[in-house]
């Protein structure tokens, strides 16, 4: 027997996560992080967490492959300070909370006041 995800599938998935469910919160808090590191599965959180809070990005369901089949989270950060930025996740919470998806990147160097706009992207394939 073959069992696939199938298209109508992925658009039900995308849906429950914007959506949310019973005792489930939408993962759209953006933040970001200044250690070094490579992203893994196992992870829970960010490398080294920088201290500005995170930010409440705005969440939508786009058509990548098939319709609907991808959640996406749209927000911006500033800095309040000169740092360098390796790293950012999205998280159930404005504190605390679970690490939903995160990306490692080379640094990104900041200065008081610059701002990165990040676009986190999860599809189902």
């Amino acid at each position: 027997m073959a069992t696939l995800l199938v298209n109508t599938g992925k658009a039900i998935v995308t849906n429950r996560v914007k959506n949310g469910s019973t005792g489930a919160t939408e993962p759209n808090y953006i933040h970001w992080g200044t250690g070094s590191g490579t992203t893994s599965a196992t992870d829970t959180g960010l490398f080294s967490p920088a201290a500005e809070a995170r930010v409440a990005g705005t969440s939508s369901i786009v058509t990548t492959t098939t319709t609907n089949d991808t959640y996406q989270v749209v927000g911006t950060l500033t800095s309040s300070s000169s740092q360098t930025i390796t790293n950012a996740g999205l998280f159930d919470a404005a504190t605390g909370g679970n690490l939903f998806v995160k990306g490692d990147f080379s640094g990104i160097p900041l200065q008081a006041n610059d701002s990165i706009q990040f676009t986190f992207k999860w599809q189902i394939t």
